[in-house]
């Protein structure tokens, strides 16, 4: 919660927790999960991110059905100094790589990768200047 909310800005709009057959859908070492959905309510289109956590699973392996193949990217538009920044300020710095790409127009678009806690790839991508 404190890299996805507190430093990229996320707010939470649902956190509940349910016991259900996570094992056999998952490979979870558990039937109790957590479930909690972050987003923007002033943009809702955006999408949610919803981190999941199994309850008293802690330290378990990562179940084996995970994609082997490319990887897991969620695109924020953010201003990339200043999110950079605060996460910097919480304790997530390592691994930021940055670019800055061409855009339309003669514009120039900031952009960074920052691998959260949970091994997300979150790419940022600042407005065009």
């Amino acid at each position: 919660m404190k890299f996805w909310r507190d430093g990229l800005g996320l707010t939470e709009l649902f956190d509940q927790s349910f016991t259900g057959g996570w094992p056999e859908l998952f490979g979870a070492k558990t039937d109790r999960l957590r479930s909690v959905f972050l987003g923007d309510p002033q943009t809702p289109d955006t999408g949610i991110v919803e981190l999941v956590v199994f309850e008293g699973a802690d330290g378990a392996p990562v179940p084996p059905h995970r994609p082997r193949r490319g990887f897991f990217l969620l695109s924020l538009q953010r201003d990339v100094d200043e999110t950079l920044s605060v996460l910097g300020n919480l304790g997530f710095s390592d691994g930021v790589r940055r670019i800055t790409v061409s855009a339309p127009g003669g514009k120039a678009v900031a952009m960074a990768v920052i691998t959260a806690p949970d091994g997300v790839l979150v790419e940022l991508i600042g407005p065009a200047q």
